[in-house]
């Protein structure tokens, strides 16, 4: 779902929102050193160096355990809910009326210093005026995500990057693990009774989704983005959630034709009946139109799962912590367990 549009998005799109996240959550350190990927050591100790091996295969080092750290705002917000603190955050982050966007999570984005909140926008100078140690993003097809391209160059060079994979060969729950080793490398005690809770919530909650599926077979599931001009249908292949909710079993809608990157197919909106379902999820991000703008789309009014009132927003880019990846698999299961077969 790589390469934002503009407007809205473009190869799966992404709208950014610079986003900001000041965290007063204490990090507690991890009394024993933590292992990586490998049994790596991901430098969780109190002092020493730092040392992380990211998705895009990677070795990211620094002289001592990151401080002063900026990080996408989807991943700013996970990190968050395990208790690490950033500085800055880039990606969407705030609304135009000033709320906090749906990937800043449970971020207070008014103590984070917002370094870019569009796509393609990023303050290099306020960036290195952090004096960043670490920059967080994730990747989808081997780039890092939301880093612009014309200064990409300038932003890796004043601090080392690590990248979580949540696209290509990742899934759900590998991200998730991904995301908790990086946490907890930089200090977050993974065995705190919310991790803990929240874990177990996200492994019950996959079960319903598995149990859903099953009870309520032949459901198809199309997942949705609409903008003005297009509508995209996305593959699951390339998405770590779409991948784990079909490892769950459900049956997704497959484009016949997807974009360079393999994301979705773009529909004109008079073709984006193309394909029937049963229920449509559809992109939550902001920018994308949402079913009260879409009513006046006579294709998409016309589609069987949308008369049927069979719509439920699809978490486009996931907060990949297990606090929120367990509400997004519990609202899921209840979808599908209410969906009729109308196509």
């Amino acid at each position: 779902m790589p390469k934002s549009r503009p407007s809205l998005l473009t190869r799966r799109g992404l709208i950014a929102a610079g986003g900001a996240l000041g965290l007063v959550a204490a990090l507690t350190a991890c009394g024993n050193d933590s292992k990586g990927e490998g049994g790596k050591d991901t430098g969780a100790a109190a002092s020493g160096p730092w040392t992380f091996k990211d998705d895009l295969g990677k070795d990211v080092s620094t002289k001592s355990k990151p401080k002063n750290i900026v990080a996408f705002t989807g991943t700013a917000a996970a990190l968050y809910d395990y208790g690490v603190p950033v500085k800055g955050v880039f990606g969407p982050t705030k609304t135009a009326d000033g709320k906090p966007d749906v990937q800043a999570g449970s971020m207070d984005i008014s103590k984070v210093e917002i370094l870019g909140n569009v796509y393609d926008q990023f303050n290099v100078e306020k960036y290195a005026a952090l004096q960043p140690d670490l920059l967080v993003t994730n990747t989808w097809d081997g780039s890092y995500w939301y880093l612009p391209e014309a200064s990409k160059d300038k932003i890796l060079g004043l601090a080392p990057a690590v990248a979580i994979g949540v696209g290509r060969d990742a899934t759900m729950d590998k991200s998730l693990q991904r995301t908790a080793e990086l946490a907890q490398s930089l200090g977050a005690d993974m065995n705190a009774k919310a991790t803990v809770e929240a874990k177990a919530r996200f492994e019950a909650a996959a079960a319903k989704v598995r149990e859903a599926a099953k009870a309520n077979p032949g459901i198809k599931v199309l997942v949705g983005s609409g903008s003005a001009d297009l509508f995209y249908v996305s593959t699951p292949a390339t998405s770590a959630d779409l991948k784990y909710f079909q490892s769950l079993g459900v049956e997704f809608v497959t484009p016949e034709k997807t974009d360079e990157g393999g994301f979705y197919e773009s529909l004109s909106w008079e073709n984006a009946g193309k394909y029937p379902a049963d229920l449509v999820m559809l992109d939550n991000r902001t920018g994308t139109l949402q079913p009260e703008e879409l009513k006046a789309k006579a294709t998409w009014a016309g589609m069987p799962a949308v008369r049927a009132g069979q719509i439920t927003p699809r978490v486009t880019e996931p907060v990949y912590s297990y606090d929120k990846c367990a509400q997004l698999l519990e609202d899921l299961a209840k979808a599908l367990q209410s969906a009729k077969k109308v196509s």
